[in-house]
């Protein structure tokens, strides 16, 4: 039990590569709500619980603005950007007006229907990087060959940003979600990748394409640093996220043949499937940051105004209350209303590009290489804990 006189630290030592770790549904299990202790000293809260998690994070009260956060771990990458006012562009990091302003603009970007018309070239992705793979012979690792090139040469398509440049991208995007990375390489990683998307912005506005980095400069309802923050950020996150989750994903179905095997002999779960496999993994293993603007209560407890809030989305969407059996992958499950891609004016932009490249990208692989299976014990498999995001550094297969 944890008090004010006794916080807990939030827990990150999992016991297997897929579960939380197992304090979370200790606390769970006690209340939805407890203390936690941040690395700075600072007594706030950790919500562990479902219906709580949704309900912080679908009230105004709770503030996203970077201002006011600070983050459960010791991340020495975010000291730049958290207690000071948002990059511009930076929507995650707002509260309205700022943060409507700059959603409206984008969502229009990303409909269900948007979306649905790039099928035809994801699938064309897909295809190509499932034929070199082969082409090329196993064993490989996965996340070379197929998790990463996937989702950074579809955002790159999406936003105009050459594919040539992805090693920049690439590289710089990985220093900002370090947990390792000191302030001044977090900071100049994310300035190298605002240069680069500015530049790009201001010459569209003069010679606009179809993509939405021209979209946004011809319109003139944000300004070239706006562009460059947003650019920034569906870029990067727009790739690694997606990557951790096809990496996560793929490991996690060659660990569970049985799940594999329903995938494999009945491609139309390959909908039910992904859903399962963002509330079974959530990659965003560290939860998310909120403060109240004013004093609040929940389940009893009252928050006040100014305190830290970290909503742990994967201890709420494996809260059996929600999901019977929640540590059981079932493929065949309805896990609608998971909280992956968070809740609230806040969800993830990106979410329904991220559902479809794995819609698209799991029944091509399997079908493919009805053999696939991990070329390394799963024990060598070497898991990102080190990032903002639960991922597979590496994973090697093979298929022959």
């Amino acid at each position: 039990m944890t008090t004010a006189d006794h916080p807990t630290t939030l827990p990150t030592k999992r016991a297997n590569p897929f579960d939380p770790p197992l304090e979370l549904a200790g606390l769970r299990a006690h209340s939805p709500i407890c203390r936690l202790r941040y690395p700075d000293g600072h007594l706030g809260w950790l919500i562990t619980g479902y219906d709580l998690a949704r309900k912080v994070l679908a009230d105004p009260r709770f503030s996203a603005r970077s201002e006011l956060k600070r983050v459960p771990v010791a991340r020495r990458s975010l000291d730049p950007f958290y207690g000071a006012e948002a990059l511009p562009g930076w929507l995650v990091d707002m509260d309205p007006p700022q943060h409507t302003r700059i959603r409206r603009r984008l969502a229009r970007a990303f409909t269900v229907h948007r979306m649905r018309s790039l099928r035809p070239r994801i699938e064309e992705v897909v295809a190509e990087h499932v034929t070199a793979m082969a082409a090329a012979g196993d064993p490989c690792d996965f996340v070379e060959s197929f998790a990463l090139p996937i989702p950074s040469l579809v955002i790159s398509e999406l936003l105009g940003v050459p594919y040539s440049q992805r090693g920049d991208f690439q590289r710089n995007s990985a220093t900002m979600f370090s947990l390792t990375a000191t302030a001044e390489q977090a900071a100049r990683a994310v300035a190298d990748l605002e240069a680069i998307l500015a530049e790009l912005a201001a010459h569209k506005a003069r010679q606009p394409g179809e993509d939405l980095l021209s979209v946004l400069a011809v319109d003139g309802e944000l300004s070239i640093p706006e562009i460059a923050g947003v650019g920034t950020l569906l870029l990067s996150a727009g790739h690694e996220t997606t990557a951790g989750s096809l990496s996560l994903g793929v490991f996690a179905l060659l660990s569970h043949p049985d799940q594999r095997s329903r995938l494999v002999a009945d491609p139309t779960l390959a909908d039910t499937a992904v859903e399962e496999l963002l509330r079974y993994l959530t990659i965003f293993h560290f939860g998310v940051p909120r403060s109240p603007l004013e004093d609040v209560t929940l389940a009893g407890e009252t928050v006040r105004a100014g305190e830290s809030v970290t909503v742990s989305l994967p201890a709420a969407n494996r809260d059996p209350e929600r999901f019977p059996d929640p540590d059981r992958l079932d493929v065949g499950r309805n896990s609608a209303g998971h909280l992956a891609f968070g809740h609230g004016m806040h969800q993830c932009i990106g979410q329904n590009l991220a559902r479809l490249e794995m819609r698209v990208a799991f029944p091509a692989l399997f079908h493919r290489f009805p053999r696939l299976r991990l070329a390394v014990p799963s024990e060598q498999i070497l898991l990102g804990e080190d990032t903002g995001f639960y991922c597979a550094h590496r994973l090697p297969v093979a298929w022959s």
